[in-house]
């Protein structure tokens, strides 16, 4: 038998500051339709829990499987700090399954639950009361035939009796259990019921102040979180808790989000917890990959947009002091930055900002220009990256100069040719021509429409299309080569631009390089003159 440390042995528990975080992420999270583990991703999952400073894992169930038993049995082994928990029925194979699991950890703990709401003795047990109350004595004074650390538990406590809820927890502590829990197993309860519950159990019942009372929460109604929160509030000082709160129908309470509320909001939870936080968002890509179970975009704490701001009116609150719209630091939960996420909600001084942070320095005008055509794409793409804003402010500098540009661009393709493009440019000093052409394909016309409006002798030496970012909405960058045969050694002229329409970006880049072409034309000739 092991005893537990003396910073886990739960003598009036309920009076002081310390919150056990008990992790059931390879137990109950693992019950998650889909969410299955390998033997290999639980010990990896483990392990981390282990590092990260979670109280107890509870590692499994290890009468529902071989593959579970030898799961628990390897973790008991390798866990350094944590208590290592096997879950267990009333029955005595259980019981003796789950003592066999954990007898090799360095903290063993037995977990043994048994319904005691009305509807789970009628429908689920078929046992009177009295007969559930015998099972109790017997699975919890089992259990402490195989370890000093038992932890018991009501399944469907918030829809149990008080009074019988009482007896049933009165007669697990005179069997030896150190750990009750009364868990919200259906996630019916509200804030102020759990509350109320536990309050009315340590008050009522003989010896409360000598265990740790423990709360286990579903996210049936959306309140596991709440309601863990308002059991600690009521003297429970062990929350159960999964990683990315995954778990059975709408999963359990959120370990990430208890964590962060208790160090958050100490003003109204004055309690501790011994988890290292700054591993929280590597634990939820490490559960996220282990169960392939992606983490919604807006999760709490750890979604990707927990610190991304979008808003014009957010972003230049944060460009002016981070606390106006976040409550902690991203740092605090392992995430490097928060991040500006440009979008059509983005304002100029987001904009700017974000410019400079990639290395750019526009002045008034060419910032207002860039502005605006990034307003332009952003209505057309759903995400802005980085990239995209580079390839638009690239261009920008680029065709600051620019004599020429493209002003309008329509195509007609498809399988019945010939295709034709009907374009108009800005040649300058604001005349502007409009010319259709055709060709052997869309880019072919394209390119023909703009030798009508531009007559010159330039080869098209190199026609280059990439795609910015990923996705079928990603701008295109296109590169055009153009070779001036009418000078001496064939000089050759490079442009790119980008657009969300492969077309508009292949008229544009090529636009660009006859602009730079005539432009070196000119000095050249007048080089010759001088």
């Amino acid at each position: 038998m092991s005893q537990r440390p003396d910073d886990a042995v739960p003598q009036q528990a309920a009076n002081t500051d310390r919150v056990f975080i008990f992790d059931t992420t390879l137990r109950d999270g693992e019950q998650c339709p889909g969410a299955t583990m390998t033997f290999e991703e639980k010990l990896q999952v483990a392990d981390f829990l282990d590092a990260m400073g979670v109280d107890i894992i509870e590692a499994g169930f290890p009468i529902a499987s071989d593959g579970d038993f030898h799961a628990v049995s390897e973790i008991a082994r390798r866990m350094k700090t944590s208590v290592v928990c096997g879950l267990s029925r009333a029955g005595e194979l259980d019981i003796d399954r789950a003592g066999e699991a954990v007898k090799h950890a360095r903290r063993p703990r037995i977990h043994t639950f048994l319904s005691t709401s009305p509807v789970h003795r009628k429908h689920k047990l078929q046992k009177s009361a009295e007969q559930v109350l015998e099972m109790v004595q017997f699975q919890v004074a089992r259990a402490r035939n195989w370890v000093e650390d038992v932890e018991w538990s009501a399944e469907d406590a918030t829809r149990t009796e008080i009074d019988y809820l009482c007896r049933c927890v009165e007669t697990a502590i005179k069997a030896g259990a150190t750990t009750i829990n009364l868990p919200d197993t259906v996630g019916y309860a509200t804030p102020e019921e759990y509350f109320q519950m536990f309050r009315t159990v340590m008050e009522k019942v003989p010896g409360s102040e000598k265990v740790i009372f423990s709360v286990h929460c579903h996210n049936d109604l959306g309140m596991a979180v709440a309601n863990s929160l308002a059991g600690v509030r009521a003297g429970a000082r062990q929350v159960e808790c999964t990683i990315n709160g995954i778990g059975e129908r709408a999963g359990n309470a959120a370990l990430e989000e208890v964590v962060m509320a208790i160090k958050t909001r100490g003003d109204v939870l004055p309690y501790q917890v011994g988890i290292d936080a700054k591993q929280l968002n590597r634990a939820s890509k490490l559960v996220a990959a282990a169960t392939s179970f992606p983490v919604q975009y807006n999760k709490a704490i750890v979604g990707r947009n927990a610190f991304a701001h979008e808003s014009g009116i957010h972003q230049d609150g944060m460009l002016k002091h981070t606390q106006t719209y976040e409550i902690m630091t991203p740092e605090s939960v392992g995430v490097s930055k928060t991040s500006l996420v440009m979008g059509k909600h983005s304002g100029r001084n987001a904009f700017r900002t974000k410019l400079k942070e990639m290395g750019y320095e526009l002045g008034e005008n060419a910032l207002e220009d860039a502005f605006n055509r990034f307003k332009a794409l952003a209505d057309r793409k759903k995400h802005v990256y980085d990239e995209d804003l580079e390839a638009l402010v690239d261009e920008e500098i680029a065709t600051q100069q620019d004599r020429m540009k493209v002003v309008a661009l329509t195509v007609i393709a498809g399988t019945m040719g010939p295709q034709s493009a009907t374009l108009t440019l800005d040649l300058g000093e604001g005349q502007q021509a409009t010319v259709q052409s055709t060709g052997n394909g869309p880019v072919d016309a394209t390119f023909n429409a703009i030798h009508k409006l531009v007559p010159h002798e330039a080869k098209l030496a190199l026609y280059q299309v990439h795609a910015v970012t990923e996705g079928t909405d990603a701008q295109a960058e296109v590169s055009v080569r153009l070779e001036d045969v009418a000078v001496d050694g064939g000089r050759a002229v490079t442009a790119r631009a980008a657009d969300p329409d492969t077309l508009v970006a292949s008229a544009k880049a090529y636009v660009s390089a006859l602009n730079k072409l005539f432009a070196k034309r000119g000095r050249l000739h007048a080089q010759m003159g001088a």
